[in-house]
């Protein structure tokens, strides 16, 4: 069937997530495809993938030949998308703390905006299984960025979003600088510098029960010099 929207979800290393992941996301979002962006994880996530989207209608995977980062990642899948005439574009974690359950409200959502945002921190807190220290740097992160940036957003942090094909086409995949997480607050705000109309759709944001996080401190400290760089940049807009 012929489907509207493309979910792209970079990998590396999450074979035990990537069953309950796709399954859920064929059960919640009929009306999208799957790309999953692998970065030649060596547990196998690539050949999992394979094998399960024989299974499951509109599910391919998209090999890398090494880790290349996350940022890179997103504009390798939504190229693929945008050739691919997809309308909406999602970006999504691998490792079940963006649950599918909530891909129809950001695609609901999507009828009157151009990029949403399935926020953590639209109403208060909504997160599981975090520390005390990882949430507080990450509520920080979020106001620093908001201040410096201008972002209507309470959220300017969260991968888990609904583009639309507009918003990419007019600010460019190519245009795209940062190849981290710092990827994730350079397209919210290019997209709002362009005029685009960005919302939040409340989501409940679970850590992780396989596997291990790949951000690190280092990508925490190159994302506060980020939103200098975009602020002060003159390609900003």
């Amino acid at each position: 069937m012929a489907r509207d929207a493309l979910i792209v979800v970079p990998t590396y290393n999450e074979r035990e997530n990537v069953d309950e992941l796709l399954e859920g996301i064929r059960a919640h979002a009929p009306f999208a495809d799957v790309l999953v962006v692998d970065d030649n994880s060596p547990d196998g996530t690539a050949d999992r993938v394979d094998a399960l989207g024989a299974r499951l209608d509109g599910v391919a995977v998209l090999r890398r030949p090494g880790r290349l980062g996350i940022g890179s990642a997103y504009v390798e899948g939504f190229r693929a998308g945008l050739a691919r005439g997809y309308r909406f574009l999602f970006s999504m974690d691998a490792d079940l703390s963006h649950e599918p359950r909530y891909l129809p409200d950001l695609f609901r959502v999507a009828a009157d905006a151009d990029l949403v945002v399935g926020s953590r921190y639209l109403h208060g807190v909504s997160v599981v299984n975090w520390g005390l220290q990882r949430l507080i740097l990450s509520v920080g992160a979020n106001a620093y960025a908001r201040t410096i940036t201008g972002l209507p957003l309470r959220d300017c942090t969260s991968g888990f979003q609904c583009i639309r094909r507009e918003v990419l086409e007019a600010i460019g995949v190519e245009r795209l600088r940062f190849s981290g997480y710092s990827f994730l607050i350079e397209l919210k705000y290019r997209a709002f510098r362009r005029g685009f109309r960005l919302r939040e759709a409340p989501i409940v944001f679970t850590d992780r029960k396989f596997g291990y996080s790949k951000i690190t401190q280092r990508e925490i400290l190159r994302s506060v010099w980020a939103v200098w760089a975009l602020r002060l940049g003159r390609d900003a807009g």
